[in-house]
């Protein structure tokens, strides 16, 4: 178990003795949670004349708008309004970096399911009846569609223009290698699928002014849109967000579009209004984890050290840019993964089909960059006939060849020292020797096992989204209500927050509380994403709660009769070093505020060291790098395809942690989601029309606990973070989602024991069981 840092006492300390941080604790409102008094968007109290909005969706996948029967749909029972992209006051845009995403179509429609109609009823369910009715409403040509990312690359089809980034010469290393080998692979994209769907209620306000409760991850730029799509300035629009019910980035630019509608009805008809989708229509409206295509080409010597690679890499982004261009970015920039590679080319290419917009997910195009290079060394051990652990620890960083190939140096590696330590405690080799004798005796069942490292670059990568703010409230009985700019989604973030702020002040956890996110408090906020959370509004808060401290300080002094720099603040009082004298924090602020001495502070911190060059995709991007590993180990009924994950054991970098509950909770969750990804969330359009198959629970199949693996040992690796980030902890957001590549890995392992030595089975991804008798198939002829 990680243990809290030492802090020296002084003006600038965190001087609890009765540490705050580096401790497991239950998440803030986890009895809210399980006893359903945890509000959500959708359990506040409705307003009186609260109306309720529905969207109406393209029937097609491709076409030109010509009309909709506005008529029609106001004829329906229960109808108040139907907006259409007329009556947009502002902008017709809800694209977070590029304007090219219609609020509502205008014009052309791109995809089966883009919202063209919002219908305002007086009850929820006459207005999803009235919005149902879009093929008799709409009138539309069909126009020829584009539905899979192969497709729109070979006719140059993209939302942004093509990305490069090279090192060396990949083409003359390639030529010279003694071993080569060519591949094409891809992988499927991935719904986020919250418990809790996408919603916004707008409450109009005096004077011209709109408050709106949004499920999103990125309450200021919803601020910022709504604003836009009214012909307003930010000021008139506040956003509060108390929690979501998950968010796993589907929440982060795609919430904006169910915002604007509601926020546009609302204000058109000076009367609240909620937009709340049904889970299908989610399916069908928003965008999810990007899928990939892969074409590559590896030089490698007899060892397996890779010496030479060039690598397309093609994302299926929709019909909209959104996110796609820093999805492609992280690709790029983490498809080195642990290993050192002296000579390479990457291109990226932004598929521009008539799908759904893709966005951001857990991982942000990191895990799909990171995919492709662990396929590529696997496929270079099974040809070299080793041991695939063998060949990644050959290719792993090292002293003097520790700059990446966009030009950051790999800073505190330790990914040799913490893959030996999991070797050793997952004993892995003798496993390996125990699985090959027990596939060569069972014909039917076969076992794999795998290992797969991971090193994920923790910022955004774009710099200026690396800042927070915070607000800290110390009232005169003692209490203390922090706010800051990030968002609650059932990662732990306000509980983090809290502890770093009741450390901080050296009080009892109890003794302070965390608010609702709310542009009207804590300004300009980034989007709670990139595994930030706790690392931008930790330090934030900190920083806020710090400066009260300092002001508190000569006060203190002077009653306790010693010097500034022998107090210590700890258990709920200050009292001198040598514990001659103490006074209870209560009264400490008491007796402040009577002496006019400000209780309340607010709090920054941006992210130093940063500097990125988006045209030339060199830099520094990172704050630093959070390592892991993970070994898998399954079992395959190679006549039924079916898969089962009988042990992993994971031992996860998480620096000096701040809750090693919270973080061991997150590496659990974060693994299971990923294999999910990787195994049985399979996303299918029709061929033809462009309708998505996949578009409920009976049809997408998310993991279940069922799934999990039977034998689950998580370990969270102790060694401080080398960088200032908050109390020396990482994030531990997205990282451990790559840890289940080991899974799909060990799946493939299995499947090469029913076939010859040297086999390299062509796994898809995800491995259903049909992708598995497949491959099983493939390697058996």
């Amino acid at each position: 178990m990680n243990k809290p840092l030492d802090f020296p006492v002084g003006v600038n300390a965190a001087p609890a003795l009765q540490p705050q941080v580096g401790v497991s604790r239950a998440h803030e409102a986890a009895h809210l949670h399980v006893s359903g008094e945890a509000l959500y968007t959708d359990d506040i109290a409705e307003a009186h004349g609260t109306l309720h909005a529905a969207l109406g969706l393209s029937p097609l996948a491709h076409g030109t708008l010509r009309s909709v029967d506005v008529d029609l749909l106001r004829r329906q029972p229960g109808v108040v309004a139907v907006l259409t992209a007329a009556d947009i006051p502002g902008h017709n845009n809800c694209g977070p970096l590029v304007h090219d995403d219609p609020i509502l179509a205008d014009g052309e429609l791109r995809y089966l399911g883009q919202p063209v109609y919002a219908v305002i009823a007086t009850d929820r369910e006459l207005a999803r009846r009235a919005a149902a009715m879009a093929k008799q409403a709409i009138a539309a040509t069909p126009l020829p569609a584009v539905l899979t990312a192969r497709e729109a690359h070979a006719i140059g089809q993209y939302v942004i223009p093509p990305m490069h980034l090279a090192r060396g010469d990949a083409a003359a290393a390639l030529a010279s290698a003694p071993h080569r080998l060519d591949g094409e692979w891809a992988v499927g994209g991935q719904e986020q699928f919250y418990l809790e769907g996408q919603i916004s209620y707008a409450l109009p306000q005096e004077n011209h002014a709109l408050l709106l409760h949004c499920s999103t991850q990125h309450p200021s730029e919803m601020q910022q849109l709504v604003a836009h799509a009214m012909g307003w300035q930010s000021h008139q629009v506040t956003v509060q967000c108390r929690r979501m019910g998950g968010g796993f980035g589907g929440k982060e630019s795609q919430s904006a579009l169910f915002a604007c509608i509601a926020a546009i009805a609302a204000s058109r008809l000076r009367r609240p209004v909620k937009l709340r989708v049904d889970r299908d229509d989610d399916f069908l409206i928003t965008g999810r984890r990007h899928g990939f295509d892969y074409r590559w080409s590896v030089g490698f010597d007899d060892e397996g050290r890779l010496l030479g690679a060039e690598i397309d890499l093609i994302s299926n982004c929709g019909h909209s840019a959104d996110l796609s261009a820093p999805v492609m970015a992280r690709a790029l920039c983490h498809f080195d993964n642990a290993y050192w590679l002296p000579n390479v080319a990457m291109h990226g290419y932004c598929a521009k089909t008539n799908t759904q917009s893709n966005t951001a997910f857990r991982g942000f195009g990191g895990p799909q960059g990171a995919l492709a290079i662990e396929m590529i060394l696997d496929g270079v051990a099974r040809r070299l006939g080793l041991d695939p652990l063998l060949v990644r620890q050959r290719n792993f960083y090292r002293d003097g060849q520790d700059l990446t190939p966009y030009g950051q140096r790999v800073e505190d590696n330790q990914i040799q020292p913490l893959t030996d330590r999991l070797v050793e405690t997952s004993g892995y080799h003798a496993r390996r020797a125990e699985i090959a004798a027990f596939n060569a005796s069972s014909p039917v069942l076969k076992r794999g096992l795998a290992l797969t490292p991971v090193k994920f670059g923790i910022s955004f990568n774009v710099v200026h989204l690396n800042q927070a703010g915070a607000l800290v409230h110390v009232y005169t009985d003692g209490s203390v209500l922090v706010n800051h700019g990030g968002t609650e989604m059932g990662q732990g973030l306000n509980t983090k927050v809290a502890q770093v702020v009741a450390h901080e002040l050296g009080l009892p956890a109890a003794q302070v509380r965390a608010s609702a996110t709310d542009t009207s408090k804590v300004a300009n906020t980034s989007a709670t994403a990139a595994s930030t959370g706790s690392d931008l509004n930790g330090k934030a808060a900190q920083d806020a709660a710090r400066k009260i401290r300092q002001r508190l300080q000569p006060l203190a002094a002077r009653l306790l009769g010693c010097g500034e720099d022998a107090l210590v603040f700890d258990g709920g009082e200050v009292r001198a070093a040598d514990g001659t004298a103490a006074i209870s924090f209560q009264e400490l602020v008491a007796k402040a505020y009577l002496e006019r001495i400000q209780l309340w502070s607010d709090g920054f911190y941006a992210t130093p060291g940063l500097h990125w060059d988006r045209a030339k995709l060199q830099g520094h991007p990172f704050f630093y790098f959070a390592f892991g590993a993970a070994v898998a180990e399954v079992l395959v009924d190679t006549l039924t395809g079916e898969t089962r994950v009988l042990r992993a054991d994971v031992l996860h970098d998480v620096g000096q942690s701040l809750n090693p509950a919270l973080d061991i909770g997150q590496v659990e969750g974060a693994f299971v989601q990923g294999q999910g990804w990787l195994t049985s969330e399979e996303l299918v359009w029709h061929p033809q029309s462009g309708l998505l198959l996949t578009h409920a629970p009976s049809t997408y199949k998310i993991p279940t606990a069922n799934d999990m693996p039977c034998d689950f040992r998580v370990a969270l690796y102790d060694a401080p973070n080398a960088k200032d980030s908050i109390h020396r902890s990482k994030a531990v957001g997205e990282p451990p989602l790559l840890l289940p590549f080991s899974v799909l890995l060990a799946i493939k392992d299995a499947v090469a024991a029913c076939g010859p030595q040297r086999c390299d089975p062509p796994l898809r991804a995800p491995a259903t069981p049909e992708a598995v008798l497949d491959a099983v198939d493939a390697v058996s002829r």
